[in-house]
């Protein structure tokens, strides 16, 4: 699951579950993702949100420490943490997952955020230039290889074009390689996350998902890798009838928060690295309200009965071959337990039964 802890989560309405973002409300989220089986919770991180009238991302928890926080109440799931890469050098960060791994006896992973949104950075005073726009993966690059470095050498000593280290050494070390997650859309995105990541999230129609899924195992090829996964990013509005679902989803596009919807699409519009994230946020704007619409995120929406959604998942994961799904719900308490109990039940397809009756 993808982690509401910033302000409203991942709709843009003042229709669905309005909250603030707090430690006793990510927890109670992954105590109960971790009692439904799924495997992983991400948090995001976020510097500044695009306003409206639902104040959207207007407050963030910082994501190591709210994961390290998670990691001392649960026992199982995996927690993967953000890190913006402007804004956190990487001795920093390797040294913030050394230590929730520390707490969370080898749960830890990393999420590696580029960073496309200008006016986010730019009010932190950290925004390089527009030249940024299409070198950020070489500077991701280069920040992977000091991580790496950083995790399995002592006294590293490095002189790039980013990073400058003398002698940097970071105890103690994770206990494992620390899996790296990336959400590399546009082609520069997806050849890096082939060469340096392990699973990749995206947000694409189902009909394009097939496309991004083989894309990225031909990169993993060029760079002598294999095993590289696709995740799929969906929000999930499951009741006990279609009709039920249909109503909350209208009702949640039906008061959409338009102003921070015309902020965030105004800044995508700025980035130069086409096909990204960003690129994927303005195509939303010409989708039917369901499918992939600006409310949700531009995230596509499995909606419907339990037994529809179940069947919508099967499908899906059969005719795409992702190899998970990293969910969001308007309500995630709620959505995360109906989504165990009623929904997990009913995935018949052995594709399914692999991949997602502990994945989300």
């Amino acid at each position: 699951m993808f982690l509401p802890n910033a302000t409203n989560g991942f709709i843009l309405s003042n229709g669905s579950p309005q909250y603030l973002p707090s430690f006793e409300h990510n927890k109670a989220i992954v105590q109960a993702a971790e009692a439904q089986g799924l495997d992983f919770a991400l948090s995001m991180m976020k510097h500044k949100g695009p306003g409206g009238t639902s104040d959207f991302w207007g407050s963030c928890l910082e994501s190591f420490s709210l994961m390290s926080g998670l990691a001392a109440v649960t026992e199982r799931i995996e927690l993967i943490p953000s890190v913006t890469l402007l804004a956190t050098h990487p001795a920093v960060a390797a040294r913030m997952i050394a230590t929730l791994d520390d707490i969370s006896g080898g749960r830890a992973a990393l999420n590696l955020v580029t960073g496309w949104n200008k006016p986010e950075y730019e009010s932190l005073g950290l925004w390089p230039g527009d030249e940024y726009f299409d070198r950020r993966y070489e500077l991701a690059a280069e920040y992977v290889q000091v991580l790496r470095r950083l995790w399995t050498e002592d006294d590293v000593h490095h002189a790039g074009e980013f990073f400058q280290l003398a002698g940097a050494t970071i105890k103690p070390k994770p206990r494992r390689a620390v899996p790296l997650v990336c959400a590399g859309q546009s082609p520069k995105g997806q050849d890096f996350t082939a060469a340096v990541g392990d699973y990749n999230f995206v947000m694409a129609a189902p009909d394009d998902l097939r496309g991004i899924v083989d894309g990225l195992q031909t990169y993993a090829t060029g760079h002598g890798r294999s095993g590289v996964g696709t995740y799929a990013l969906y929000c999930m509005i499951a009741e006990e009838t279609d009709a039920e679902a249909d109503r909350l989803c209208q009702s949640i596009i039906d008061t959409a928060d338009l102003d921070a919807i015309a902020h965030l699409t105004g800044a995508a519009a700025i980035d130069t690295n086409t096909g990204g994230t960003s690129t994927q946020l303005l195509k939303s704007l010409e989708r039917p309200a369901v499918e992939g619409n600006m409310t949700f995120l531009s995230f596509p929406v499995i909606k419907g009965s339990y037994e529809s959604v179940a069947r919508q998942l099967d499908e899906l994961v059969e005719r795409t071959g992702i190899d998970g799904i990293l969910l969001t719900w308007p309500d995630f308490v709620d959505g995360v337990t109906k989504f165990g109990e009623r929904v997990m039940p009913l995935l018949t397809t052995a594709a399914s039964q692999t991949r997602l009756a502990s994945q989300a």
